[in-house]
C-alpha cells in the first residue's frame, strides 16, 4: 500500500487558508484526500458532532493522552486543550490517503520533529492592506482585536521560510490551482510512484 502525505497548511488569520483548504476538499474524493480532525477538551457546539468536527474529550482523558506522547502536537487555547493524535495520521496515511491539518507555526514546528516526512505549506496574503481588509470584512471584531490579529499576522508571516511551500493568496483561483499542483507533485514523487507501480515496474524491466 502508498503511504499518503501528510499536509501541514499554516497561515496568519485571514490570509484565507481554511476556505483553500475547504474548496480543495471539494474537489478531491474522500478516498484520496482528508483533513485532520483533532481531538479538545472544549464542549461540543450546535451542529458539531464527535469524530466529525473533533473527538471531544475530556481534561482527564486529554492529559493522559499527553502523558501516553499519543499527540503530534497539542496546546492549551483560552483554557481548552487541542491536539493532533499520531495513531489517528497514522492510520489513515496507512490507507494511502493525504491527510491536510490546518494549524499555526508552533504545532508545524512540533509535527516535523515528529514527522520529518510531512510536507508544509505556507499561505501569505498579497498586502497588509488586503489581509486589514479581509479582517475587517467579517464584521465581527472590534478594531482592537483587528489590531490585535494583524500583529499576530506578521509574527506568524515570519516563519514562512520554515516550509517547504509558499502561495500567495491573491488570486483565489490561482492559489487553489497551485494548491493542487503541490498535491499532484507529491504524489508523483519517485517514492510513491515507485510503489504504486511496482508490478508494471518489474514487467518493464524483465528480461
Amino acid at each position: 500500500m502508498v503511504q499518503g502525505t501528510l499536509f501541514i497548511v499554516s497561515a496568519p488569520s485571514g490570509a484565507g487558508k481554511s476556505s483553500l483548504i475547504n474548496a480543495l476538499l471539494k474537489t478531491q474524493p474522500l478516498y484520496d484526500t482528508q483533513v485532520s480532525i483533532s481531538h479538545t477538551t472544549r464542549g461540543v457546539r450546535p451542529g458539531e458532532n464527535h469524530g466529525e468536527h473533533y473527538y471531544f474529550v475530556s481534561r482527564d482523558e486529554f492529559r493522559d493522552m499527553i502523558k501516553e506522547g499519543a499527540f503530534l502536537e497539542h496546546a492549551e487555547v483560552f483554557g481548552n486543550y487541542y491536539g493532533t493524535s499520531r495513531a489517528a495520521i497514522e492510520q489513515v496515511l496507512s490507507t494511502g490517503v493525504d491527510v491536510f491539518l490546518d494549524i499555526d507555526w508552533q504545532g508545524a514546528q512540533q509535527i516535523r520533529q515528529k514527522m520529518p516526512q510531512a510536507r508544509s505549506i505556507f499561505v501569505l496574503p498579497p498586502s497588509k492592506d488586503e489581509l486589514d481588509r479581509r479582517l475587517r470584512g467579517r464584521g465581527q471584531d472590534s478594531e482592537e482585536v483587528i489590531a490585535r490579529r494583524m500583529t499576530q499576522a506578521v509574527a506568524e508571516m515570519s516563519h514562512y521560510a520554515e516550509y517547504d511551500y509558499l502561495i500567495v493568496n491573491d488570486d483565489f483561483d490561482l492559489a487553489l490551482s497551485d494548491l493542487k499542483t503541490i498535491i499532484r507533485a507529491e504524489r508523483l514523487r519517485m517514492s510513491r510512484q515507485k510503489a504504486r507501480h511496482d508490478a508494471l515496474i518489474s514487467k518493464l524491466l524483465a528480461d
